[in-house]
């Protein structure tokens, strides 16, 4: 009966024996500009807001909010996002990288839509002062809204260890979204 416990307690602890790669951080603050092309119909841009805050060795809670306002008209759209991610180093510089998300679009109008979302990658840091990832993921939202595959490239330029300025494109099929933005590690 100990040997089950003590085995059960040491396999329940594996997943926290790892911590994040070298030089990156899952403890960030950041906002800036946002904007949508889609394939047909009006562009949209506006201002985003987001983080993440590590919770333990391997896990971390992140969110955002952003508004956007479709051009040449006076309708705005809000997008929340809330998940919890988990990352295990590859190797002392890539992390493999999975989250799992709400997600929530707001048009106004009847255009009010929950969903969910999953994506999986690598982060790692090149070097001190740049680091990058790719993520592959799926969401799906309510209302017969078909799911959808997407890609996500970012990268993060450091300035020093708190500051730097962070990029994003977001490759679904029918829009891409791209955030460029100020980000304060911790």
């Amino acid at each position: 009966m100990k040997r089950s416990l003590l085995a059960l307690t040491l396999l329940a602890a594996l997943p926290f024996a790892a911590s994040a790669a070298d030089g990156v951080s899952y403890t960030y603050v950041e906002g800036g500009y946002i904007a949508t092309n889609p394939d047909e119909g009006a562009d949209a841009d506006g201002w985003t807001i987001g983080g993440s805050g590590a919770i333990a060795p391997n896990f971390h809670l992140f969110g955002s909010y952003s508004n956007q306002e479709i051009e040449h008209t006076s309708i705005d759209f809000d997008q929340w996002r809330l998940g919890v991610g988990y990352n295990h180093e590859l190797n002392p510089n890539v992390d493999l990288l999975t989250r799992v998300a709400y997600e929530k679009f707001d048009a106004g109008r009847n255009a009010d839509f929950d969903g969910w979302s999953v994506e999986a990658g690598v982060r790692g840091a090149f070097s001190p002062n740049f680091e990058g990832y790719a993520l592959a993921g799926y969401e799906d939202y309510d209302h017969g809204i078909d799911g959808d595959f997407y890609g996500r490239v970012g990268a993060l330029v450091k300035f020093n260890p708190t500051w730097g300025i962070s990029g994003e494109v977001k490759f679904a099929d029918g829009d891409t979204q791209y955030f460029v933005g100020p980000r304060a590690s911790f």
